[in-house]
């Protein structure tokens, strides 16, 4: 225990001397304090800055006492708001004319009383909730197999999605989400499901009442938001080791965003046509127009930095592995996949540089040399689907930071698998948690995994396969998370957490076993993966699809300090 206090007070001294060498010697503040009609204080409040023109936000949290400050280098007009759970924004244009400028600001914040008022304030989950699921554990329509298929790529109850439509309306979606799978028959099951979207978003305001717990946390955190513009599904977004920059491949803008924090400067590379048609490998195989998105060439999805400083890329919907090369800014020739792998997915890379990403669809798992470029496949066991669609998606990859092996996720199949990479053998077990997502190896060598369809994560040790689940914050009663991701801070052993359906980040503490949940600042939330900076902060894209379901319509590169010095 002495060792692990001293590991942790190092490393706290660490990153404190980091930030402070980072900080700027003088910043523009805002500060003041929330409080309701009453006077009481409102802890945990989002107080958000930004400069529309630049496409940059700054956020804080508030405090037990409903006091904030905000450091902010951002300068001239720029708009403030105030945003606290079960209250009406506030917001307001205000001007810091220098990097020295202060401004104090207190503000009595109105609460929400009309029941829709608050029921429109409420993240999708708390709508969600209303469908009216079967209840019986082996019926199709669970709320847990729902959630797994349907909230897979998206939100379902946020207002782009839970808008009143009749069951023949929501039957066309239905089809064409089971079409994307390969599902084309029209069953009694696209029928059901239709009409349980049909009953259960009437247009009625939600009766759930989320309770939210303020983390002191919160009040030494801060939050930064870097739009991308014009971006389509900007999905996972990665550190470079070299130069610090976040490299952020969009599937649908077909390219990759390149982010300066320091300077708060975006770029997009779009990527080069490189012989692929519009859709991709999907119109080379004659896929109908209806199940492609035919304005989308590359799609890439995924990246992993090789030892060479490149960017590896699962280009989803040309069926290659992009390559971004950081030194010229630019994509180069990208490495087509042989046989029957539409649709690459998460890539990883191992001790020795070699990339192993997943395949969905084909159910395999690819190796790729980098140096010769020779890409092997691996079939995997017979699928054992355990949801509605008749699919497993073998979706996450990590690699062992103890032996080197690969394991792997089966999302709708249940399970979890390692291939020893040397000999390629393959082995699967049960997943300890349902809907077994994305998974990263700590660097002791415990291994992390999501379980999106109970909102649960799972801590393996894979030298004696002793399973722990934990279970993730529910705010109402059964509207669990949807934890898409999770990666573990190199310098804390923190696992951060992403989500997509209570708009929150989380983190866990494996030393405390316990979750701080961080409101995120914009409504529509629905973050892919974790990378870090070399400070510290957390950071993730933020884009439902479509990207027009989140607040201010537009993806965004978003980072989380959670040692902020106030």
């Amino acid at each position: 225990m002495t060792t692990r206090n001293n590991k942790a007070v190092a490393n706290a001294v660490v990153i404190s001397a980091m930030l402070f060498a980072a900080s700027p010697v003088s910043a523009g503040t805002v500060s003041g304090k929330l409080t309701s009609a009453d006077g009481d204080a409102i802890a945990g409040a989002i107080i958000r800055l930004t400069d529309v023109q630049a496409g940059i936000s700054e956020s804080v949290y508030s405090d037990a006492r409903g006091e904030y400050v905000l450091e902010t280098d951002l300068q001239g007009e720029l708009r403030l708001r105030f945003r606290a759970h079960y209250f009406a924004d506030h917001e307001e244009q205000i001007v810091l004319p220098d990097a020295s400028a202060s401004l104090g600001k207190d503000v009595r914040m109105t609460a929400l009383d009309a029941d829709r008022e608050v029921s429109e304030s409420l993240a999708a989950s708390y709508h969600f909730n209303e469908l009216p699921f079967d209840t019986g554990e082996d019926e199709p329509f669970t709320r847990d197999k729902f959630q797994l298929e349907c909230l897979s790529c998206h939100q379902l109850g946020n207002p782009f999605t839970r808008t009143v439509r009749p069951a023949e309306s929501w039957q066309q979606t239905v089809q064409r989400m089971h079409a994307y799978m390969g599902a084309m028959d029209i069953t009694e099951k696209d029928r059901r499901r239709a009409e349980i979207f049909a009953e259960g978003f009437d247009g009625k305001p939600t009766e759930m009442r989320p309770e939210f717990p303020f983390d002191d946390a919160l009040a030494h955190t801060k939050v930064y938001e870097y739009q991308l513009p014009s971006s389509g599904v900007p999905h996972d977004a990665y550190v470079h080791s070299e130069n610090g920059l976040v490299y952020t491949v969009d599937q649908f803008a077909d390219g990759m965003y390149v982010t300066n924090l320091e300077k708060g400067e975006t770029e997009f590379v779009p990527h080069p046509e490189q012989g692929m048609p519009l859709g991709g490998i999907f119109t080379v195989l004659g896929v109908p127009p209806a199940m492609n998105k035919v304005n989308v060439r590359h799609g890439p999805h995924s990246l992993a930095e090789g030892h060479d400083g490149k960017l590896y890329v699962t280009n989803s919907y040309s069926a290659s592995i992009g390559v971004f090369n950081p030194e010229t800014n630019a994509w180069e020739q990208k490495i087509p996949l042989p046989g029957n792998a539409p649709y690459p997915h998460t890539i990883r890379v191992d001790r020795k540089g070699i990339l192993w990403f997943s395949v969905v669809g084909t159910e395999q798992i690819g190796r790729l040399d980098p140096k010769s470029q020779e890409v092997t496949l691996i079939d995997l066991p017979e699928p054992r689907p355990v949801a509605i669609t008749p699919s497993v998606l073998t979706y996450g990859v990590a690699v062992s930071t103890l032996d080197g092996s690969i394991w792997y996720s089966r999302l709708w199949g249940n399970r979890i698998g390692r291939i020893d990479p040397d000999t390629l053998e393959v082995t699967e077990i049960e997943s300890p948690v349902f809907g077994p997502r994305r998974l990263r190896f700590a660097e002791d060598g415990i291994l992390w995994q999501t379980g999106y369809g109970h909102g649960e994560i799972a801590r393996i040790d894979t030298k004696t396969m002793d399973m722990k689940v934990y279970e993730m914050p529910e705010f109402a009663p059964d509207a669990r998370p949807g934890p898409y991701s999770l990666n573990i801070a190199p310098k804390t052993g923190d696992v951060w957490v992403n989500e997509t359906m209570t708009d929150h980040i989380y983190r866990f503490d494996p030393e405390q076993e316990r979750f701080i949940a961080y409101p995120a600042p914009l409504r529509g939330t629905y973050t892919r993966d974790v990378t870090f900076t070399e400070e510290g902060w957390a950071c993730m894209t933020n884009n439902p699809i479509p990207v027009q379901a989140l607040e201010e319509f537009t993806g965004v590169l978003m980072c989380l300090d959670p040692n902020y010095r106030r």
